[in-house]
């Protein structure tokens, strides 16, 4: 299957680049309400399921016990920017659960935040595990093993067993299977599994509405999202995408980004769940992409959708800040 084309780049009014994707929404009965291409593909979701693997961070009362709030929880499924908010909550997650930054198993990078990079450069500081832009959900995964009783040490590797229950978690949630043999490594170091849009549609829809859940894992999702909507600065950083549309939606619309063109999300009012990749794995063409999916599913929200579909239009400037095209989402019809 050829899929379709969903976002454009203009330059000079005239199209230079195009990025073709699918899309899937779903219910949580996993009935679709729109599809567009190849949403069968297993696809790798990478960060974009940060949400469902801080299910056992909740479920297991870790989060309780170590007194997280909405702060940490977002953490817990963000993608941050490594600014300097970011890290120090890190820091302070970790010590809840009595262990140091050294306990972290994600490797250092520099803060994907061009600023906080220069920041931390002139300090004369280098970057840490702390700034990997995982390292609340890896501070979440420490909790969770600390609480349980675990040994975290090898706590990435995909036979440990807390990285057995959330591959069991997410395939009970998404209703596809998170094996071995349909598994990868990200660039964090744990284990992501390939699974068709379609589930991941669907798994999300169950989150945003607790339909075919346990009661406990119902509450658990409600919190977690509930706690990203609230604080999505925690999620992503200053002037990311994820903070922006989260925080258009004012608790209405819950969104997270994965690597190599995925964004998966719920609008947790219409009971719907979204999943959907960019076949070239671009971050642009993901985020306008999901920008007019938006303000399709929200159109008789016509101020709300206008905020999105504005979203969906990016101009680009060059060096002399001049306008030289636009990155546009196609419309969702």
């Amino acid at each position: 299957m050829t899929n379709p084309v969903l976002v454009e780049v203009l330059r000079g009014g005239k199209v230079e680049s195009r990025h073709e994707g699918s899309i899937a929404v779903a219910d949580a009965s996993g009935a679709l309400v729109l599809s567009r291409g190849d949403i069968a593909r297993p696809v790798f979701p990478r960060s974009a399921v940060k949400v469902m693997q801080a299910l056992p961070l909740v479920e297991s009362g870790a989060a309780d016990a170590f007194g997280l709030g909405a702060k940490e929880l977002a953490l817990a499924c963000a993608s941050h920017s490594g600014e300097p908010e970011h890290a120090a909550l890190a820091r302070a997650v970790l010590a809840k659960a009595g262990l140091a930054p050294e306990a972290l198993e994600c490797g250092a990078h520099w803060p994907t935040s061009q600023e906080a990079t220069i920041r931390l450069a002139r300090s004369g500081e280098v970057a840490s595990a702390l700034h990997n832009n995982c390292s609340g959900k890896h501070s979440g995964f420490l909790c969770g093993c600390r609480h349980i009783g675990l040994n975290h040490r090898g706590y990435v590797k995909i036979g440990h067993d807390y990285q057995r229950l959330i591959a069991a978690t997410m395939e009970e949630v998404t209703g596809a299977a998170h094996r071995e043999d349909n598994s990868g490594t990200d660039g964090c170091s744990i284990p992501t599994y390939a699974v068709p849009l379609t589930n991941l549609a669907t798994g999300f829809a169950k989150l945003a509405t607790g339909e075919g859940l346990s009661v406990g894992r119902a509450s658990a999702a409600r919190r977690l999202f509930e706690a990203c909507m609230a604080e999505p600065f925690y999620v992503a950083g200053t002037g990311r995408a994820d903070t922006a549309m989260m925080e258009a939606g004012k608790g209405r619309v819950f969104t997270k980004v994965g690597a190599e063109g995925v964004y998966c999300g719920a609008i947790p009012e219409l009971g719907l769940g979204f999943a959907l990749k960019i076949d070239d794995g671009t971050g642009r063409g993901a985020e306008a992409a999901v920008a007019a999916l938006l303000a399709h599913l929200l159109r008789d929200d016509e101020a709300l959708a206008a905020r999105y579909a504005g979203m969906a239009s990016v101009k680009l400037t060059n060096w002399n800040g001049i306008e030289v095209g636009e990155v546009r989402g196609l419309p969702v019809s």
